[in-house]
């Protein structure tokens, strides 16, 4: 989902740098989630997340708003803390998904806001279904990571979707067809 507002706030932090070839970074899985939540009857917000990113960032520091981002994630992995639930996702009501079955973002426009954010638009398919939506991104950090010692960077993004246009509107208005989504993603400078 959305996704992803990596590469445009990455380079808005680093618009003044060197002009350079566009560079790679590959997401890096083990700190890269998407939460979401939603109203339930006006009682409660429920939430969950996706996990298990793949994904890639080429980021072009001379000119950002060239930079792009596609990423993809198992719908299966979606995880909310009650089983049933859970399942119940993945059924003929929701997603009726496969372990096939993938969420996928691929940018297709990036407008530098600010020097450490953008908004980052692209192409979410869920559940068989493409839509254009926006992320509001925001660079958390980018250097010289201590353990790794390569170069990393840190981003987190937020959106709000609406169930319905991804065909898993199930139980609205009394399920809220909004659903509130943050992103937070690093990434690592790829190896040659």
């Amino acid at each position: 989902m959305k996704s992803i507002l990596l590469a445009t706030t990455f380079a808005a932090a680093t618009a003044t740098a060197v002009a350079a070839e566009p560079v790679k970074y590959t997401l890096d899985s083990s700190h890269s989630q998407v939460v979401f939540s939603y109203d339930h009857l006006g009682f409660s917000r429920t939430f969950g997340m996706f996990s298990g990113f793949e994904g890639e960032i080429m980021f072009d520091q001379a000119e950002p708003a060239n930079s792009s981002v596609t990423v993809s994630m198992p719908v299966m992995s979606m995880f909310t803390g009650w089983e049933q639930r859970d399942g119940h996702f993945m059924s003929d009501d929701f997603f009726g998904a496969t372990e096939e079955d993938m969420v996928t973002f691929t940018s297709t426009a990036i407008e530098v806001t600010g020097e450490d954010t953008a908004l980052i638009t692209g192409d979410l398919t869920m559940n068989d279904i493409t839509q254009s939506v926006v992320l509001d991104a925001k660079l958390n950090g980018a250097g010289m990571h201590p353990r790794a010692q390569k170069e990393w960077a840190g981003f987190d993004a937020t959106t709000t979707l609406k169930r319905s246009d991804f065909g898993v509107g199930a139980f609205a208005p009394a399920v809220s067809d909004e659903v509130e989504v943050t992103i937070s993603l690093e990434a690592e400078i790829a190896d040659s």
